[in-house]
């Protein structure tokens, strides 16, 4: 198989510092599970558990080097305009030349499939929301070169207001959508995710639908 025809790999990481019992947000244990019931599903070719960006980019950067990548998702915490690994960010400063994650952020940008043949997903809470989320994800797919994806409400096993964006468009989404509190510039608190929320999927969807 040639470079053009290889579809590429699709990838999933995810924090696993945010551990104890589930009802006490240890999270960790449900990412892991979702990644291992996807990857059984046939949805992901691997997944990784990771302690930081650095990490996870990395592995991202490493992961079948001479092969393209399709897809990659990261479940994990969010915040509006930025995603985290532990209390470690990745927003749209992580797209400076002088960022330390911007080499290894460099390295994954070489392998991303391009245009709509690409995607890389946020599944987190409030990423994508208000005036922060929208720099945010026209500077990312700007950089990446490929449809990134992302959530404006607080996510769960409902997960509303899920967007995405191709290079050189401007975000398609209000400012507004998922925010309770606050303004779209200075944000403070979002919804919860709901059935008849805009945009909502499950956790147990793995593909994006149509005009999202």
């Amino acid at each position: 198989m040639s470079a053009s025809d290889d579809p590429g790999v699709r990838l999933m990481i995810f924090d696993r510092t945010c551990r104890g019992p589930w009802y006490r947000l240890g999270l960790s244990h449900v990412w892991w599970t979702g990644a291992h019931l996807y990857r059984g599903l046939g949805r992901l070719d691997a997944c990784r558990g990771v302690s930081s960006w650095n990490e996870g980019l990395k592995w991202l950067a490493e992961f079948q080097p001479d092969r393209p990548i399709a897809e990659v998702q990261y479940w994990g915490h969010g915040k509006w305009g930025l995603a985290r690994v532990d209390r470690q960010p990745l927003d749209i400063d992580a797209l400076e030349a002088s960022h330390e994650l911007y080499p290894l952020l460099r390295r994954v940008r070489v392998r991303m499939r391009p245009a709509s043949r690409g995607l890389w997903w946020f599944r987190t809470c409030e990423t994508f929301g208000a005036r922060p989320g929208h720099r945010f994800a026209r500077a990312l797919a700007d950089f990446l070169g490929c449809r990134v994806a992302g959530h404006t409400f607080i996510i769960g096993h409902w997960q509303s207001g899920l967007h995405t964006i191709m290079p050189g468009q401007e975000p398609h989404w209000s400012d507004t959508e998922g925010l309770e509190q606050g303004s779209p510039e200075s944000p403070e608190r979002a919804h919860w995710s709901s059935r008849h929320a805009p945009n909502t999927i499950t956790f147990l969807h793995g593909r994006i639908p149509e005009g999202y």
